[in-house]
């Protein structure tokens, strides 16, 4: 296990990256976890603070395929993992692939369609795989969903299931970017009102799939000692009893919490995870998961808090 050749894959995509965003190192580095480990990421932000751009940037820099769907209130499940059509031609039904068809695929607006069409997502994310008329095709090792949704308009949307919601590893809010770092947005391209294209940017592949698969086998070999192992069902252990939570984080958030930190070490070098790890990924690998009481929403008791506050309270291994 290379670990600095891990480093220096993932430096060189934090660098092509750069190249067009500005900030958002957070957020990038939850999509390396994520894809290091096998998961999946829920990006949540105001319109034009370049969720968009980051993923279409992101896969680019991987030398990955990237596909995007817009999703509208009147979209079906067979618009996104296809369907077979009758040729007249040979009188046979062809098979019609939709856009899931890829593997980084952007979920524009995910919450703008019906639930019927949002679990057509559902098998996808969870096997990596579609079926279409009793047949099962494979997506690959490398497929992953980055949704969007927009925090601040309720009218004509559809807030995502909790069984959905559970399965992306990672909830990222991204919030407005500071003051120097929006007079560098606007110095870089306030040339022009429409989304830069990556490419034009200068953004090129510096990676491979084989890279991609290194990164993700090197993960999978780090050490998560037992104390570490048993800080981390502990602090989801702990979400079920806070007495703002009405329903706590299920036995698979452990699961993803261990596989998450271990993909974390690598990422910054190291064999070993730490509890650092498990309390930097516990807030974003969480909050989706927690239900607030309704006494707490009125409050304004949000996950993060509960989360925070049992970090404080579970005292991490040495």
């Amino acid at each position: 296990m290379d670990l600095e050749l891990v480093a220096r894959i993932t430096g060189a995509v934090r660098a092509e990256v750069g190249k067009v965003i500005v900030g958002m190192e957070g957020a990038l580095e939850l999509l390396l976890c994520s894809l290091m480990c096998g998961g999946h990421v829920l990006l949540e932000g105001v319109p034009g603070t370049g969720k968009t751009l980051l993923v279409q940037s992101f896969a680019m820099s991987l030398g990955l395929q990237f596909g995007r769907i817009q999703f509208t209130p009147d979209m079906m499940p067979g618009d996104i993992i296809g369907t077979n059509l009758f040729n007249f031609q040979t009188n046979e039904f062809t098979l019609t692939p939709g856009p899931v068809f890829t593997e980084i695929l952007l979920a524009d607006e995910i919450n703008r369609t019906p639930p019927k069409t949002q679990a057509a997502l559902l098998q996808a994310m969870s096997e990596r795989a579609v079926t279409i008329d009793r047949r099962t095709l494979d997506l690959g090792d490398d497929f992953l969903v980055a949704a969007t949704q927009n925090p601040i308009e309720q009218q004509g949307t559809y807030p995502l299931p909790e069984a959905q919601l559970d399965r992306f590893l990672f909830k990222v809010l991204l919030d407005y970017p500071t003051r120097d770092e929006e007079i560098e947005i606007v110095r870089r391209h306030g040339s022009k009102p429409s989304m830069p294209k990556p490419s034009s940017l200068g953004v090129a592949a510096v990676a491979t799939k084989e890279h991609v698969a290194y990164a993700r086998a090197a993960a999978a070999l780090v050490k998560l000692a037992d104390p570490l192992a048993a800080y981390v069902v502990d602090v989801v252990r702990a979400t079920r009893a806070h007495p703002a939570v009405e329903t706590g984080a299920s036995p698979r958030s452990a699961a993803m919490l261990s596989a998450a930190s271990r993909a974390y070490a690598a990422l910054h070098g190291r064999d070993f995870a730490i509890p650092d790890d498990v309390k930097i990924l516990a807030a974003p690998l969480l909050r989706h998961r927690l239900v607030m009481t309704p006494s707490s929403d009125i409050e304004g008791f949000t996950p993060d808090r509960a989360v925070y506050e049992i970090l404080n309270q579970i005292p991490a291994p040495r």
